[in-house]
């Protein structure tokens, strides 16, 4: 067995879309920092960036019911769907500014121009939903949305679900063709052929199992070669923990006092996967329904077009499930190892507020085939069982903490915690995840390089028009940037007019930089 000890500036740990984004945007901002990143498994994009564990929308708030709520004076509050959209402006404006200058080839291999659409059945949820979409359409960011409650009308947007459906309740649904399907699967690859063209060292099959200070200030780690056995120890002066539901653990281990008191729960998720051409060719829309009653929000039904490596499949679900694993290919341990005399409290209240939860959850595992058929044909009424399959999404790791909401809270979405010193940094939760990992990893750039941030400025207004802008109050920007993207990206049809995304990303970012 070998031990021996190599440095670097910034170590990334998981081959994540997180970690690929990050590298991504340190490369464009200080190319000359060396950069090494370790994965357990043997190629990115394996778990849950990978397009088979998960839904590929590109969550912007547009079909996501669950991001709007009304309040108690009835009307409807849309602060977190106009945050959430912000956040994928974002995403969309670095990937196009990559597009444009070749650092990531073939967009449509990543992004497909894909409607995202809410249904409603009962008369109760169609004023929430009636209600949601006047609050929705008035606002810059969610123009081109329609409503309607017509059958005839519901039947051109969503001919699948509207076949053989009896009328025995109102419906209604919303609709807006600016939608995507994003593979961050095949995104994350992109990125990572992208950051090893120039020159970072990417080592697959390398499992991180330490993570201590040292006297210096930087970060030593420990690492095993999965393969041989051999241990290696490699120190940085800065660490970034992406690695999905296995941050948690190296979070612990690292000691900051910021980590204390935080645990995590894992939920998996499960589809029903169509792949039959004649079905597949009835329905082109990413369809959102409403939780049911005590459901996690993760757990909203949807009906999902998805363009996989060129082919169109259709996911319904996603039905959740239980297993002690923090990761899908993880240990059967990792949630009773999570379990620190620092959390224990926080564990223990968890378990007593969740209840109902956990007996979802265990509702869930326990369905049979012909029982998630019987879900299915909510939204599809004359679903045949023979057309669907059975497929195991990835792993999702909610946060656990004390809040102003009491102990033992339990946190849904993504959260970056960060050393005092910003030496470290490590991404927990899940959704919206990777469809606002931009915004996110630059949240980890602000919180760990402050110093920094003001001369680094002018290159991220050039990669990120929009960055430090509220677009709300600059709409015809807005409507400008959506186009630029469009246009870069191959979404034919979002935009009303075509330009050069060579020449057009430049004046954007000037344009950006008089605001």
């Amino acid at each position: 067995m070998s031990d021996r000890l190599t440095q670097t500036d910034v170590i990334l740990i998981g081959a994540g879309i997180m970690s690929a984004t990050l590298g991504s945007l340190l490369k464009e901002l200080v190319p000359e920092w060396t950069i090494t990143v370790y994965e357990r498994r043997g190629g990115a994009g394996e778990e849950s960036s990978n397009e088979w564990n998960n839904a590929g929308t590109g969550h912007s708030s547009l079909c996501e019911l669950n991001y709007t709520t009304e309040r108690p004076d009835g009307t409807m509050d849309i602060s977190k769907a106009v945050k959430v959209n912000e956040e994928f402006q974002y995403s969309r404006q670095y990937w196009s500014y990559l597009v444009n200058r070749k650092r990531i080839q073939n967009p449509r291999d990543f992004i497909a121009p894909v409607p995202h659409m809410s249904f409603v059945q009962g008369a109760e949820d169609v004023a929430f939903l009636k209600k949601r979409y006047e609050a929705l359409s008035r606002n810059p960011l969610f123009q081109g949305m329609e409503y309607s409650d017509d059958p005839s009308r519901l039947a051109e947007w969503m001919p699948l679900m509207m076949k053989d459906r009896t009328a025995d309740q109102p419906i209604a649904a919303t609709r807006i063709d600016a939608g995507t399907d994003v593979n961050f699967g095949a995104l994350t690859r992109m990125l990572f052929d992208d950051l090893q063209s120039q020159g970072v060292d990417i080592r697959y099959y390398r499992h991180v199992e330490d993570v201590k200070r040292t006297p210096d200030g930087s970060w030593e780690l420990k690492i095993r070669d999965t393969g041989s056995g051999a241990v290696e120890r490699h120190r940085a002066k800065f660490v970034f923990i992406g690695g999905g539901g296995g941050s948690l653990h190296l979070l612990q281990k690292s000691g900051i006092p910021e980590g204390k008191g935080i645990g995590g729960f894992p939920v998996s998720g499960l589809f029903m996967v169509c792949e039959r051409p004649e079905v597949v060719a009835q329905h082109r829309a990413k369809v959102y329904g409403k939780a049911a009653l005590g459901a996690p929000p993760m757990s909203v039904p949807h009906l999902d077009t998805r363009v996989i490596a060129g082919k169109e499949s259709l996911f319904f679900g996603p039905f959740a499930g239980f297993t002690p694993k923090f990761l899908k290919f993880g240990s059967m341990l990792d949630l009773i190892t999570s379990v620190k005399p620092g959390n224990l409290t926080t564990m223990l209240a968890a378990g007593a507020k969740n209840m109902g939860l956990t007996k979802y959850l265990i509702g869930q595992v326990l369905l049979s085939k012909e029982q998630r058929m019987e879900a299915l044909r909510e939204f599809v009424p004359n679903a045949k069982s023979d057309d669907w399959r059975l497929v195991v999404a990835g792993q999702r790791v909610q946060i656990i903490k004390d809040t102003a909401q009491g102990k033992g809270t339990l946190q849904f979405g993504t959260e970056v915690i960060s050393a005092a010193d910003g030496s470290i940094a490590a991404l927990l939760g899940a959704s919206p995840g990777a469809s606002t990992a931009v915004y996110v990893m630059l949240e980890v750039l602000r919180r760990c390089f402050p110093e920094r941030m003001e001369v680094w400025e002018p290159k991220l207004r050039e990669m990120i028009p929009a960055y430090g802008i509220s677009l709300l109050e600059h709409p015809e920007l807005l409507r400008e940037m959506q186009a630029a993207t469009a246009h870069s990206l191959g979404l034919a049809g979002e935009a009303s007019e075509a330009a050069d995304p060579a020449r057009e990303a430049v004046p954007l970012g000037k344009k950006a930089a008089t605001l």
